[in-house]
């Protein structure tokens, strides 16, 4: 597993190599885009999507008083992993459901997506032997097996299934931004994530059956696309399986890389179309959206409209912001669906 790994760290130093002769493009908005568009990308992540829906876990909060996600944004990670090894360490001590981030996860490098990929790797090991029964298929006299992940499975006692490390569904859930694209880069993000566009949900009762529902939304070109739009009005995302089973979708929560609202009326900030923007805050209207979070402008910003909350989140890269700040965002919903936030902060500060 190991010497496949750095196979394959090589084959995608070399492509990245060839990709990055490309040249970047501008959106019509001033977004910095690259040569895979979002009517590609999003047609490749539907597919992806469909193909794979089973292996988006829904988690089970069915038997908790309360269940909490975090969120970060804008990450940009480059050589120093320390900000997003924070926000998963964060996660996996509070025993967070699941984490999200809002794209711009690390700059347009090969070498910075081997790290991110090392990084998420080692921390869905940490998360398996955390959550689930482990079984060792080495030689513990061995220190190499012993150092290895691919000497290791892991049951879910719950719902009698055994994994590999690399199958752990580790509750990680990014949406791809404009920084993820450019030089070409989607094929390094969709080499770790797969799909940008796609929904998750939060199993919160059983009788009746119930959820909570997670959408996240390719909007890294600044543009949601005709696709995009023509699957979200065919339905894809609303719900409609669980519904027509007669299932329950109680809260949904929605994620998104580009921003709706500026911080400031005098600041600059691209945002969507505003053809767009009113599609969007209207199917927010129609799937009785609870709470929306964005990044991509590195301010923090709050709205209300109706019943939506609009979280637009502060970059919590240590380039853009070196010293401890309140970058993140952790979310608590409880069983009676009262929902409530919270900044978190972060103390990491950049190698010297």
């Amino acid at each position: 597993m190991v010497i496949m790994k750095q196979f394959t760290h090589y084959i995608i130093l070399a492509a990245a190599a060839l990709l990055y002769s490309a040249c970047d493009k501008v959106s019509p908005i001033g977004v910095l885009v690259s040569g895979t568009g979002v009517e590609d990308r999003v047609k490749m992540s539907y597919q992806y999507y469909m193909e794979h829906k089973g292996e988006f876990k829904i988690q089970d909060a069915s038997d908790m008083d309360e269940y909490t996600f975090l969120v970060g944004a804008d990450s940009h990670l480059t050589t120093d992993d320390g900000r997003m090894r924070e926000m998963l360490q964060m996660g996996m001590d509070n025993n967070d459901l699941l984490y999200a981030h809002l794209g711009d996860i690390a700059d347009t490098k090969a070498e910075y997506y081997i790290t991110l990929e090392e990084l998420i790797d080692e921390y869905r090991w940490k998360y398996a032997k955390k959550h689930y029964q482990e079984f060792f298929g080495g030689d513990p006299e061995i220190p190499f097996q012993v150092d290895d992940p691919s000497r290791y499975t892991y049951i879910d006692t719950l719902n009698n299934l055994i994994y590999n490390v690399n199958e752990i569904p580790y509750p990680f859930y990014p949406v791809v931004g404009n920084h993820d694209i450019t030089h070409n880069g989607w094929a390094l993000w969709s080499n770790i994530f797969h799909s940008s566009f796609y929904d998750v949900y939060v199993l919160v009762e059983d009788d009746p059956l119930s959820f909570d529902h997670f959408i996240f939304l390719d909007s890294a070109s600044g543009t949601l696309g005709r696709e995009q739009v023509k699957l979200i009005e065919e339905g894809v995302l609303d719900g409609r399986d669980y519904e027509k089973n007669g299932y329950l979708v109680r809260h949904t929560f929605v994620f998104s890389h580009t921003n709706i609202f500026r911080p400031r009326a005098v600041e600059f900030a691209s945002t969507f179309p505003r053809e767009e923007m009113f599609f969007l805050l209207n199917q927010f209207e129609k799937w009785d959206t609870r709470m929306v979070f964005l990044g991509h402008v590195h301010k923090w910003d709050y709205q209300q409209e109706g019943v939506t909350e609009y979280l637009t989140l502060d970059s919590m890269c240590e380039a853009n912001n070196p010293e401890p700040g309140d970058y993140l965002v952790r979310v608590h919903v409880k069983k009676d669906g009262t929902v409530t936030w919270e900044h978190v902060r972060m103390n990491y500060t950049p190698k010297k």
